[in-house]
């Protein structure tokens, strides 16, 4: 069985040339980088990571 192809979402500030991510309903979350769409996709648990950025844990 094969499951459907994920809907990759870009930012509404992305620029087509610019660079940036895309983040997809998989899992948790997935992000992959926008100018490699066949490349690696990382998996990862999105809403942990923007809860962490809001309170500053990777600012330096």
């Amino acid at each position: 069985m094969q499951l459907p192809a994920p809907t990759w979402r870009k930012s509404s500030r992305s620029e087509s040339q610019s660079n940036c991510v895309e983040v997809a309903p998989i899992g948790n979350g997935a992000v992959r980088d926008s100018k490699n769409p066949t490349g690696p996709v990382l998996h990862i648990d999105l809403t942990s990571m923007l809860t962490a950025i809001k309170a500053g844990r990777f600012d330096t």
